[in-house]
């Protein structure tokens, strides 16, 4: 699973690692040395910024075969990529390209785990995580998002619609009918999106004509009480159980009849484990 970003990026997670150069392989004199290098899981993971792991190793100078494909699932001992190239290569790479895969693999692996426990419940169920990444590596975050089998809540404010109570509090007197008519006239191609807290909250705002309703931090028993209660509407909204979804709730939220399951959890897993053998090889 390729993803389109941009060299420029690769370059400056190199260039942040070694600004001038590696000081110790420059040292040592060994730089124009001829080596191998071999990336291995050490246990269960989901594959993720794979790809980009190997554009950094091939900016830094060396041939890398790429064993694997994001968004695959790996055993232990299962090779990820088999590089070659001078010993200045492969070291200026290897810490940049082994951290990204583990960091992002973690969130790809994480998705994943919550996409299989809601789609065993519920087929049709769609995984969502927000935009709560790591501020700047929106592109990364993205990457490892797609390569678990989720997909991305919102990328950012400038293309869609979302009304917190936070916006609310500076329209204390409009109702959620004349809301939603006035965002539906100002922007009818978009989907209109609301946050509620209660059930009676968004029964309200389904009656109002909001297409999506955000239920914040219900159980997945309120869950199913706001798909009731909006079940027989002429044009019942689509309902989204968001805050606290993780691979140990996203069957019962799945269950409850939520059709989207909003998360932050993947950002917060752990990274995978990744082994890096560097070898010396015979001059060519």
């Amino acid at each position: 699973m390729a993803f389109n970003i941009p060299r420029a990026q690769h370059e400056r997670l190199l260039l942040d690692d070694a600004p001038h150069g590696d000081l110790t392989t420059e040292t040592l004199g060994v730089a124009d040395r001829p080596g191998l290098m071999r990336f291995v899981a050490r246990g269960p993971m989901v594959a993720a910024l794979s790809v980009e792991a190997t554009a950094i190793l091939e900016i830094a100078g060396a041939q890398v075969d790429l064993r694997v494909r994001d968004g695959q699932a790996l055993s232990g001992g299962d090779e990820i990529l088999f590089a070659r190239g001078s010993a200045s290569a492969l070291l200026r790479g290897w810490k940049v390209a082994q951290t990204l895969i583990e960091i992002w693999s973690g969130v790809a692996t994480s998705a994943r785990a919550i996409v299989e426990a809601a789609r065993a419940a519920s087929p049709e169920v769609a995984v969502a995580c927000t935009r709560k990444h790591i501020p700047g590596a929106k592109e990364f975050a993205v990457a490892a998002v797609k390569a678990g089998g989720a997909t991305m809540h919102r990328l950012g404010l400038s293309e869609t619609i979302l009304v917190f109570p936070e916006h609310r509090a500076f329209l204390p007197d409009e109702s959620l009918s004349d809301l939603s008519a006035r965002m539906r006239a100002a922007a009818p191609e978009k989907t209109l999106v609301i946050e509620v807290k209660t059930k009676d909250e968004g029964v309200a705002a389904a009656r109002a004509g909001f297409d999506v309703i955000q239920a914040e931090k219900f159980s997945p028993g309120e869950i199913s009480a706001l798909v009731a209660a909006t079940r027989e509407m002429a044009s019942p909204p689509l309902v989204a159980a968001a805050g606290g979804v993780n691979p140990s709730n996203a069957r019962d939220y799945a269950l409850a009849g939520a059709r989207l399951l909003v998360t932050s959890a993947p950002y917060y897993a752990p990274p995978r484990d990744v082994s890096v053998r560097i070898f010396a090889a015979a001059p060519s």
